[in-house]
């Protein structure tokens, strides 16, 4: 019988919660682990946004649908609860969507996500969510020279098929709003929001066991069959047969064989400040805006209701396929590094102390678009997969794709161009694990003599045209 194993390296070891999770978690009993054989209509592997906003979309549009979830850890306890609360949509995106599915159907895709958004806002409403949803916008900058100019061909692609996705900013509006001057030019998507994201998937956990989805966390999937039909899955204490699967796992997708060359897993690594609402209030950065720069190992920054700047940079570590190490769960040495990236975002608050740190991984495709379709062509094994940073948003509108599709149900809100879309591939393990150190290095290099203003080495800067897409295009 062919069959996938899913290895997973922090098994064994506690985890090292975010903040957001360690707000989120309350009095909640955990769903019981999965003992003993078990059957359903659809099995979802993963229970962060993908697998529970595909159950929530199951349960909405078939009630008697019998669905189950298995968690190796809590729902919310991967990328879905450490990522920064972006909300986004897919304008960043839309030159590489008209590349892919055509003008009009990457019109359609980002007014779509953006919709999303405010989607999001409204179940939170609806279910007393306390997801702390802000819409400020996010801006798009440059803090170095080099920068400026990164979102041209985007704005440009956008405004000759929807005027008014981006919004030009003067650079002392840039300036302004961000709270920084070291921040010298950018432009504003105003449908951008923030959350506290693991209040939102926590949230999103009890309504989909009120709608009567069985949850079980704490069930490691070891394996499943391909060929069978019931599909059997199996875990270290039970098994379920199920008549259709659905792989929402993220960065541990990439140790299936059909999905391992699409994948490259990479960190993404926080840090959170104490809370200082008079110095944000002093700084002027008190819209809400969620922000990035524009480098290849990008930053990403936002405030918090209480006042904590919460600061990121994705791509310092790289994981081997699909093993995920321990260092992808929390990195001192690396939280140091995007430390000292705030300090130069926002030099005026260094003696601000870091109360938390913590990471996790990001399932980066080739071009930094999801990945959806049936796993080798059998219509009973499904995955979304490849969020490349933006999940937050878009996973809402991933979920009614994989739940139309596994109900054979046609709904003109999925994003059905993505499906079983052709996407590039990276080379195969361990060439990748090894090319991709030497193209990080490069790129590390490339911008920290960039934030230094300095020249970079030519060879760091050829290195870095080599970095895949992410989450904006450039």
């Amino acid at each position: 019988m062919s069959q996938y194993a899913l290895a997973d390296a922090m098994d064994g070891h506690a985890h090292h919660r975010s903040l957001w999770l360690r707000e989120a978690l309350g009095d909640d009993p955990e769903a019981p682990a999965l003992t003993g054989p078990a059957s359903a209509d659809v099995c979802i592997v993963g229970g962060g946004f993908t697998g529970l906003w595909t159950a929530y979309w199951l349960k909405q549009w078939d009630p008697a649908c019998d669905v189950v979830v298995l968690e190796r850890d809590i729902c919310g306890g991967g990328a879905s609860g450490r990522n920064g609360g972006f909300v986004l949509s897919w304008w960043a995106k839309f030159p590489s969507l008209e590349k892919l599915v055509g003008a009009s159907d990457a019109v359609a895709l980002c007014s779509q996500s953006a919709a999303a958004v405010d989607e999001i806002r409204a179940f939170a409403d609806q279910h007393a969510i306390d997801a702390q949803f802000r819409p400020g916008g996010w801006l798009w900058t440059a803090r170095t020279p080099s920068q400026v100019g990164a979102w041209d061909d985007t704005v440009r692609a956008c405004e000759r098929h929807a005027p008014g996705a981006f919004l030009p900013l003067e650079p002392a509006d840039v300036a302004r709003r961000t709270g920084s001057r070291r921040h010298l030019a950018g432009v504003l998507d105003p449908t951008g929001a923030t959350v506290q994201p693991a209040e939102l998937v926590r949230g999103l956990r009890r309504v989909c066991l009120e709608l009567g989805v069985r949850i079980h966390e704490h069930t490691h999937v070891e394996r499943f069959s391909r060929t069978s039909s019931p599909i059997r899955v199996h875990t270290s204490a039970g098994d379920v047969a199920a008549q259709k699967l659905i792989i929402a796992t993220n960065a541990w997708a990439a140790g299936i064989r059909e999905l391992h060359r699409r994948l490259v897993v990479v960190s993404s690594d926080i840090v959170a400040t104490a809370a200082i609402p008079e110095r944000l209030a002093e700084m002027g950065w008190t819209g809400g805006e969620c922000i990035t720069d524009s480098q290849l190992m990008v930053d990403y920054y936002r405030t918090t209701r209480d006042g904590r700047i919460v600061f990121g940079k994705g791509g310092w570590g790289i994981a081997l396929g699909g093993w995920i190490p321990r260092s992808f769960d929390r990195s001192p040495r690396r939280a140091r590094g995007v430390a000292e990236d705030l300090h130069h975002a926002y030099p005026r608050i260094a003696d601000v102390a870091i109360e938390h740190d913590w990471c996790g991984p990001i399932d980066r495709s080739k071009d930094g678009l999801p990945l959806l379709g049936d796993l080798g062509g059998r219509a009973n094994i499904l995955y979304g997969v490849g969020w490349s940073g933006n999940g937050v948003g878009p996973s809402l509108l991933g979920g009614k794709l994989l739940a139309s599709k596994a109900l054979g149900r046609d709904d003109a809100s999925v994003p059905l161009p993505l499906w079983n879309r052709r996407s590039g591939t990276f080379p195969p393990d361990p060439i990748r694990y090894a090319g991709a150190h030497v193209v990080r290095e490069g790129v590390r290099r490339k911008e920290l003599a960039e934030l230094r203003g300095r020249r970079p080495n030519p060879v760091y800067v050829g290195l870095s045209r080599l970095v895949p897409a992410g989450l904006e295009d450039h």
